[in-house]
């Protein structure tokens, strides 16, 4: 099982949004966060620096007034300008050391890992979290197979960096992954494509903690 940091701005939080750009990005992030939201990626792959630092300035202000941390993606140069707390990069992104470098000791590093090699190469690198997955295919990730829970149960098993696992995290997943080993979710169609982004946030905050689906979620998509 991963150590729990004993402190740090990662300690105790389990609740991982990861959102592109949306007309409502805002409001719909403040309406996570009230739901139980812990820690947000802006992740928009597609968007111009200026777009990013636009955008992303928004989530940014959204998480300093509930005192959440923010992350930014694959990008820890516009991470720096926009003053993020962290950034995420995947395998063939900006490497983690050069991303330490550019931000700081004290800025939150995440990495993504789909393998065992993925994730004994994360061993060695400057990282405060990794994340596992995605466990199921997901169309935020066109093209990439699930690794299963069986890369769950050696992550879980294995790791002494802090882990989120992701793909499929939705109120009725929650009692396989946490029974592989998982403690900390990345949550991304379940809110970003919900109708009620508050009530799926809430019942999904509710599995999570108490480990066993809402009698009231909402279906899972």
């Amino acid at each position: 099982m991963d150590k729990e940091p004993l402190s740090g701005p990662l300690a105790g939080r389990r609740f991982y949004l990861c959102t592109p750009d949306r007309v409502d990005l805002a409001q719909f992030v403040d309406t996570c966060i009230r739901g139980g939201v812990d820690i947000v990626q802006y992740r928009e792959k597609d968007a111009d620096a200026r777009a990013v630092l636009k955008r992303g300035a928004l989530v940014r202000d959204v998480c300093r007034s509930h005192g959440v941390p923010f992350i930014l993606n694959d990008r820890p140069d516009l991470a720096v300008e926009l003053g993020a707390d962290g950034v995420h990069v995947g395998q063939d992104d900006c490497p983690p050391a050069a991303a330490r470098r550019i931000m700081g000791p004290n800025a939150i590093i995440g990495l993504s890992t789909h393998s065992q090699d993925d994730f004994i190469g994360s061993e060695r690198e400057p990282v405060d979290y990794i994340s596992v997955g995605p466990i199921n295919p997901t169309p935020t990730k066109p093209g990439r197979p699930g690794v299963g829970l069986g890369y769950l149960r050696f992550a879980a098993n294995e790791s002494s960096i802090p882990f989120y696992v992701t793909g499929g995290v939705n109120p009725r997943s929650i009692g396989d992954l946490l029974d592989s080993g998982a403690t900390r979710f990345v949550a991304v169609r379940w809110l970003t494509e919900a109708a009620d982004a508050y009530g799926a946030a809430t019942a999904l905050r509710r599995a999570i903690d108490t480990g066993r689906p809402s009698p009231k979620a909402p279906p899972a998509h």
